[in-house]
């Protein structure tokens, strides 16, 4: 009665054995080994010229060198760097690296930041942008803000007639004739000599 009360726990250690023997590799996960540290990343200054904010406000980057034929595309705060890449052919605007815009360029005036030293190339300028729609006036709205101007007539100029300038003929002296005060004097003498005889023939 014993004997077979011992065979099947006998049995069932033996299945239990052999469950555990070949089924644990496939149940038990094997832990593959982590690598231990922290891989060094590898960090360096740009090499080439610098430009340097040394303006005490922000400054505008734009796509070309000019302030008014070029947008802006974004700032630049007093004391922030970028390497620098080109010049205009005048060197009054630089180019420099500037991520997050189209072709990640920029410009800048030359006389807001410092440059240190080193080698620029002139670089051309990118063509402007060309506006989508050419503005027109309409012609019936400009009718109605111009006024308009009445000709007048100028009076018509008549030339004054020329000028006539008075000639004297310079008067000759000549040895025969007679001066001008003996011929007064004897004409006042006849004349009184003419009232003295009418006067004595009155009486």
């Amino acid at each position: 009665m014993r004997s077979w009360i011992k065979l099947p726990l006998i049995l069932t250690v033996l299945a239990g054995l052999v469950g555990l023997f070949f089924l644990s590799p496939l149940q038990v996960p094997v832990a593959a080994q982590q690598p231990t540290g922290s891989i060094p990343t590898v960090t360096g200054t740009p090499s080439g010229p610098m430009i340097t904010v040394n303006y005490p406000e922000q400054i505008n980057v734009r796509a070309g060198p000019h302030s008014v034929y070029y947008p802006a595309v974004g700032v630049l705060l007093p004391g922030e760097t970028a390497p620098a890449l080109g010049r205009t052919a005048g060197g009054d605007w630089i180019q420099i690296k500037y991520p997050g815009v189209p072709g990640g360029i920029g410009w800048v005036y030359a006389p807001l930041v410092a440059l240190s030293p080193g080698f620029l190339p002139i670089i051309e300028p990118p063509p402007t942008a060309t506006p989508r729609t050419t503005p027109t006036i309409d012609p019936t709205l400009a009718a109605a803000f111009s006024i308009p101007t009445t000709p007048t007539r100028l009076p018509t100029f008549t030339p004054p007639p020329p000028l006539v300038f008075p000639t004297f003929s310079p008067v000759r002296s000549g040895g025969g004739s007679v001066p001008m005060g003996l011929v007064i004097f004897g004409l006042a003498f006849v004349g009184v000599f003419g009232a003295i005889i009418a006067f004595l023939r009155g009486r």
